[in-house]
């Protein structure tokens, strides 16, 4: 399946994975929504893409924020009458231990790494329905296969994506609409590296390899659907 003259939605695009995405899919002539908390890192990321001949727009939203969401999905809508691709990829993280960890930072992670794809399907699954097409990718991570210390927001959470993004699958599929997980290994993004400098970038994956994945599920046939796809570095260590 061609992507060329599709459009595709990618949440926290602005860096490490969702740039990759963006870069990825635009490379394949999709247009391309960066869709960032950070505006002005949306306008950099989307100057550099344009520079490179990638048809791509930024717009601003906080993906826990039903109103904000709206208003991009309303704008998005506006520019190009159809929305073909949702990658919902913003996920933040609060490394310390149950103890250390506030109400607040709960609340945090689980509304932009669980809330917000339900937002965002919400929004763009009446669309895609009525397109009798599209696709929705979820970005989980092997956190939602296993956990680890000083992570049980983010545990929380990703484990909440994927059962989300399975159910999303049986709805939407007697529509002709697909949803994947994809559930990803550590890779060299700052969303790792910013927090633990000392990691073994060895073990990681390039994100552009996790990009490419995802083109390649977007592009299966029609009639073909992946519900859930791995993608893990040759040394991974959190999974199995």
């Amino acid at each position: 399946m061609e992507l060329a003259n599709t459009v595709a939605v990618v949440t926290g695009g602005a860096q490490g994975l969702g740039e990759a995405i963006c870069r990825t899919l635009g490379e394949a002539k999709a247009n391309v929504i960066v869709m960032d908390l950070r505006r002005d890192a949306a306008d950099a990321l989307v100057k550099k893409l344009t520079e490179d001949g990638i048809q791509a727009i930024a717009l601003a939203a906080d993906v826990g924020r039903e109103t904000q969401v709206e208003d991009v999905i309303r704008r998005v809508m506006d520019s190009f009458g159809r929305i073909d691709i949702l990658v919902n990829n913003a996920a933040i993280d609060k490394t310390v231990s149950i103890e250390e960890l506030t109400v607040q930072d709960w609340d945090g992670v689980l509304t932009t790494n669980l809330k917000g794809p339900f937002v965002l399907s919400k929004c763009v699954l009446p669309i895609m329905k009525r397109q009798r097409s599209g696709h929705i990718v979820n970005i989980v991570s092997t956190a939602a296969k296993r956990a680890w210390a000083n992570a049980s927001a983010y545990h929380a959470s990703k484990w909440g994506l994927l059962g989300l993004s399975h159910a999303l699958h049986v709805e939407a599929r007697p529509h002709q609409v697909k949803v994947t997980a994809v559930v990803s290994g550590g890779m060299r993004t700052p969303f790792l590296l910013d927090r633990f400098p000392d990691i073994d970038i060895s073990t990681l994956q390039d994100p552009r390899n996790v990009a490419e994945t995802i083109r390649c599920i977007l592009q299966l046939p029609p009639e073909t659907a992946v519900p859930e796809i791995m993608v893990m570095p040759m040394k991974e260590t959190s999974w199995p």
